[in-house]
């Protein structure tokens, strides 16, 4: 019995995952910030859609793993816009103690291993890594292009950043980087990015 309360206290933590407001907006109803949860979920299901496109053979139950869990950490240290390099500099630190907390609520086993899968993913040397790193880059731009560069335009995101920060979609899918190359110089040509 304390195993089970362990796990579902976990999954009345997670709800919390609902409230963390991302940068982008969703596309079904305008104006509405998109949640973590909602994010991990679209991502976790484009895994699925894409897995053709990842560069090497995946794991794919691994890899939708990895997306349902990555963004959990934010529950305690919050979302970080990827565009900010200064907070994402300190965001590292404030999600390694996140995840120390929240698989730490587990049992042993199953936190230890939950958080192996977390920090597989932070670290984006496997083959599952680098194609769930390169989802999650990619679906923010999606998002971003089909609300006519909404995000971009509020923050004020130029093309070069979109094209540096983004360049790691192409360790998980050569096929994705072309596509957000012409997503990236489409959106410029449109006034979305700056120059």
């Amino acid at each position: 019995m304390e195993r089970l309360e362990q796990q579902l206290n976990l999954i009345i933590e997670l709800d919390k995952l609902k409230s963390v407001l991302r940068r982008t907006r969703v596309k079904s109803v305008e104006g509405r910030l998109e949640n973590s949860a909602e994010h991990s979920w679209h991502v976790a299901l484009m895994a699925i859609l894409m897995q053709e496109h990842a560069n090497e053979p995946v794991e794919i139950s691994k890899v939708m793993k990895m997306l349902l869990l990555h963004d959990i950490v934010e529950i305690d240290a919050g979302d970080t816009f990827v565009y900010d390099t200064a907070a994402s500099a300190q965001q590292e630190e404030k999600e390694r103690i996140a995840a120390e907390r929240l698989f730490g609520l587990l049992p042993n086993d199953q936190g230890d291993e939950l958080k192996a899968i977390w920090l597989e993913f932070e670290q984006a040397q496997s083959a599952e890594a680098k194609y769930a790193k390169a989802l999650d880059r990619i679906i923010p731009m999606l998002l971003n292009y089909h609300n006519d560069g909404q995000s971009w335009q509020e923050h004020g995101v130029t093309k070069h950043q979109a094209l540096t920060i983004n360049r790691k979609i192409e360790d998980g899918s050569t096929i994705l980087w072309h596509k957000a190359k012409q997503l990236i110089e489409e959106a410029s040509e449109k006034g979305w990015l700056k120059s």
